[in-house]
């Protein structure tokens, strides 16, 4: 199976879903795999029996530490319920005019585009604005002090996410301390962050000066049940989990629905008509996110195609039964919402983009774990809520001003890497609407 997985891995994933059913064995030699995605199966791994199976980010650990992501049990626990109210739907309408304002930047580049006629990749652009709408969201005016400094961390992060794509497709794995150039590029740009991070939090403990932003409100968290706080190195895994989580995840969303837009004309007029319609040419406020319902069933429908998330692992402490299959203790399972979402039991048509699949009466009767683009259970994304808002926000404001267009020769094909990225990019001309 190893050549399959190596040349396309996403189908291979699907077609074992397809031909083996809700649960396939996987057996690569050395490690034996089961790839669950039977709705009734996720929902015993992610809810009814959760406390059995402990997530396996360990690759991910010398960027992240502990934080809500890599956790378990009761360290787990204590940090979500600091952190949950800065994710409190509250607090992120609050956040609705940072996103604005930095959609607003984006879209005058494109006017400059527009203009010039000169193509823009839109991976990279929503990659620009939703890293500064973290930024801001976590350190209030920006906190990075000059562009070069911002311009520094997005290189920093951009290394360390190439180096677990790297870890990913690597069938050998030499440890972390042996001093090669990958390893070194990735130690220094985890530096890089540590740096900037820790000093951030030494100036906010230091002036006592509280802002309306994630960072103080990790600072001043106490826990309900002890009443303590947050050490330095607790705050620092929290805010690379959310700056890591915070951005490109959005942003590859964007790009996906952007691409699907340009094949799906049909679609895009009926976006760019709900625009018009609810926000009449004026820049949307937080009231006017539930009114532009058929705009959230297209980044709806973007997730369901292109999961950010499109594989996580599980691993059994003890032996249980799941859909009807022995698991024995220290299995891996393999649970991925990109293959759960094309089962076409689940989805008819499931490869064709139909945001009318999103509409309330059609998803009345769906299974709950049959759409996970945020896992699902106790262990649901935090910030899934602040991610669906910025989404649609972002893709309404940009239907409000131009229609984007797919350059031709610059085919997008899906890269399953730490993400599901477009690869080589979503190159687009962009047009003024009329």
């Amino acid at each position: 199976m190893l050549p399959q997985v190596r040349k396309d891995s996403l189908a291979f994933f699907v077609g074992a879903a397809r031909d083996y059913g809700g649960v396939a064995t996987l057996d690569f030699g050395l490690r034996r795999f089961l790839l669950v995605t039977a709705p009734d199966g996720l929902k015993h791994v992610l809810h009814d029996n959760a406390k059995n199976y402990v997530k396996g980010y360990a690759i991910v650990q010398p960027l992240l530490g502990d934080g809500l992501v890599t956790s378990e049990g009761e360290q787990w626990r204590r940090q979500r319920r600091l952190l949950q109210p800065a994710f409190h739907r509250d607090r992120i309408r609050g956040f609705v005019r940072t996103m604005t304002e930095d959609a607003a930047v984006m879209l005058d580049r494109w006017a400059g585009a527009a203009r010039d006629r000169v193509p823009l990749d839109v991976l990279e652009e929503a990659m620009r604005a939703t890293q500064s709408i973290i930024v801001k969201t976590m350190f209030s005016d920006g906190g990075l002090g000059t562009e070069a400094e911002a311009e520094r961390i997005h290189a920093a992060f951009t290394v360390t996410l190439e180096y677990f794509t790297y870890l990913m497709f690597r069938r050998l794995r030499l440890p972390g301390w042996v001093p090669t150039p990958t390893h070194r590029r990735f130690r220094a740009a985890v530096g890089t962050l540590e740096q900037v991070v820790y000093r951030l939090i030494a100036q906010r403990r230091a002036s006592g000066e509280r802002r309306d932003d994630v960072l103080s409100m990790l600072v001043e968290a106490r826990d309900e049940e002890t009443g303590e706080g947050m050490s330095d190195r607790q705050i620092r895994d929290e805010v690379m989990t959310i700056f890591l989580a915070g951005h490109e995840t959005t942003a590859t969303t964007l790009a996906w629905a952007w691409y699907q837009l340009s094949l799906h004309p049909e679609v895009c007029r009926r976006v760019e008509e709900e625009v018009d319609q609810v926000l009449q040419a004026r820049v949307p406020q937080a009231e006017d996110v539930p009114r532009l319902t058929f705009t959230r069933m297209v980044v709806d429908e973007t997730l369901r195609l292109y999961p950010a998330a499109w594989m996580f692992a599980r691993t059994a402490l003890e032996e249980d039964e799941v859909a009807g299959y022995h698991v024995p203790a220290g299995q891996v399972l393999m649970l991925s919402p990109y293959v759960l979402h094309r089962r076409a039991d689940l989805w008819p048509n499931p490869e064709a983009f139909d945001p009318w699949r999103f509409a309330p009466e059609r998803a009345l009767h769906r299974h709950k774990y049959a759409y996970l683009p945020f896992s699902g259970g106790q262990r649901v994304c935090i910030g899934n809520n602040f991610a669906l808002m910025e989404a649609t926000l972002i893709l309404a404001m940009a239907a409000q001003r131009f229609r984007l267009d797919l350059v031709p020769g610059r085919p997008v094909r899906a890269q399953p890497t730490s993400t599901l990225r477009p690869q080589p990019g979503v190159w687009m001309a962009v047009h003024p609407r009329a």
